[in-house]
């Protein structure tokens, strides 16, 4: 069975925009609400973009808010002062027990998630 990993919206940006090195390895994938919203509600979005990204999020499961995601949203937002779209990601991964993919390093720094970045096109 495929291990299941959380995406974040750059590496989903970079993915849909082919600025990945490499194709995305062949796991298991899902993503936070606040992806899903992160990547609708850009102000300069393009039909065509939109559709990729409709196609995209098709695909993919999108995990909710639950109880146990928001308290540890709270504890994460409180401990290292980040955005609440970010802390929203890290406690996600974090309920799920998964590895978040993202080149964001301030999420990569964060102790005790599991973290990795992909290699993009120079």
């Amino acid at each position: 069975m495929a291990v299941k990993e959380l995406l974040d919206t750059n590496v989903i940006l970079y993915f849909l925009a082919g600025k990945l090195s490499s194709p995305l390895p062949d796991n298991e994938y899902c993503i936070s609400v606040i992806t899903q919203l992160e990547l609708l509600s850009f102000p300069l979005l393009d039909a065509e973009a939109e559709a990729r990204i409709e196609a995209f999020l098709d695909q993919i499961e999108i995990i909710g808010l639950t109880p146990e995601i928001i308290k540890e949203t709270v504890l994460v937002r409180r401990k290292y002062k980040l955005k609440l779209p970010d802390s929203i990601i890290i406690a996600t991964a974090k309920a799920l027990d998964v590895i978040i993919l993202t080149n964001d390093q301030q999420l990569a720094n964060i102790p005790n998630v599991k973290c990795r970045s992909l290699q993009l096109i120079s």
